[in-house]
């Protein structure tokens, strides 16, 4: 690919190693409901989603989920990121790194992205530049979120690079006319092959380690 102006990085799973916590608080909030839903069954309807795809998930089911039920599983993810947050390993180190303009675009709300960052240390690496599902009218996979990305930050989508880990996400940055990277290092792939899922959700690379973030040579500058 050309040299990049611009790369976003998704949060969850690409920052921050929180997507088996954020669905285990998912299955658990759900199950208050009576509604049984594993972990796996989590990862597989829900990774990269808002929670309004939860709610429109159940109520296409016929299942209606109370409105309290967002501010419960804000809680209970709250609760265990403080118990159990961890940066991906090695992200930190790119990010320092970096020379290229840079910023997130995430499906979670901009509360928890921030209260993320700031958990594990990344929130100096972007500041303000935090841009969630909330601000759009369409959520990944639509291409609405990067697309408000890239122009808040005034660059060409074709000219943008996006970190994904989930197949909603590729999507959205190749509908956004957008190069992805799909990374699978977070613990949520330790079971699955991530690199298959992404590349046929359309992803142009999978990588496993961020150390090895700069390991394809650019084709220009």
């Amino acid at each position: 690919m050309i040299r990049p102006d611009l790369i976003i990085f998704d949060c969850d799973g690409v920052l921050v190693d929180s997507e088996v916590l954020s669905c285990r608080c998912l299955s658990d909030t759900l199950a208050g409901y009576g509604i049984s839903l594993d972990v796996d069954q989590a990862l597989e309807l829900f990774l990269g989603r808002s929670v309004t795809a939860v709610f429109q998930h159940y109520e296409a089911l016929g299942r209606l989920i109370p409105e309290q039920f967002a501010a419960e599983l804000r809680a209970g993810v709250r609760a265990a990121f403080l118990s159990s947050l961890c940066p991906i390993e090695g992200v930190n180190s790119v990010l320092q790194d970096l020379q290229i303009p840079h910023c997130v675009a995430s499906s979670s709300d901009v509360d928890r992205v921030s209260f993320s960052l700031s958990l594990t240390g990344l929130a100096p690496h972007f500041d303000t530049r935090l841009y969630t599902s909330q601000m759009v009218e369409r959520g990944k996979p639509a291409p609405d979120l990067f697309l408000y990305a890239a122009e808040r930050m005034q660059v060409d989508p074709g000219r943008t690079l996006v970190v994904e880990d989930s197949v909603s996400g590729v999507k959205a940055g190749k509908a956004a006319g957008m190069t992805v990277w799909g990374f699978v290092g977070g613990s949520h792939y330790q079971s699955r092959d991530g690199r298959a899922i992404l590349r046929e959700a359309g992803a142009d690379r999978a990588f496993a380690r961020m150390a090895d973030f700069w390991r394809t040579d650019w084709q220009g500058d």
